[in-house]
């Protein structure tokens, strides 16, 4: 059984080739595991889950949604703005859905 953090049954994390100049190569995978259990655990404040199959389903969700960031970020600084931009978003979505009782 391998280490990473990253396999999910049979799906597994592409990593690029790893090329000692690109900022990919000093990303550590347990930073980019903190970085899927972080959206994880933002995910579900802001909307709850319940039952086995809704929380692996949704691991695995956050891991496609990070993939594709990672792949398409163009430095370590460009990968986390988008990750935070999009969690932002989404919570000031939620805020403005939240109507106090008056």
């Amino acid at each position: 059984m391998s280490n990473n953090p990253f396999i999910l049954g049979n799906h597994k994390q592409q990593e690029p080739a790893l090329d000692p100049n690109d900022w990919r190569s000093q990303l550590q995978a347990d930073s980019r595991a903190r970085i899927v259990n972080k959206i994880i655990v933002t995910l579900k404040e802001h909307q709850p889950f319940s039952g086995q199959a809704e929380p692996n389903a949704l691991r695995e969700v956050v891991v496609r949604f990070e993939e594709k960031i990672y792949a398409a970020a163009t430095s370590q600084s460009n990968y986390l703005w988008q990750i935070s931009l999009k969690m932002l978003l989404m919570d000031m979505k939620n805020q403005t859905l939240w109507v106090p009782n008056a």
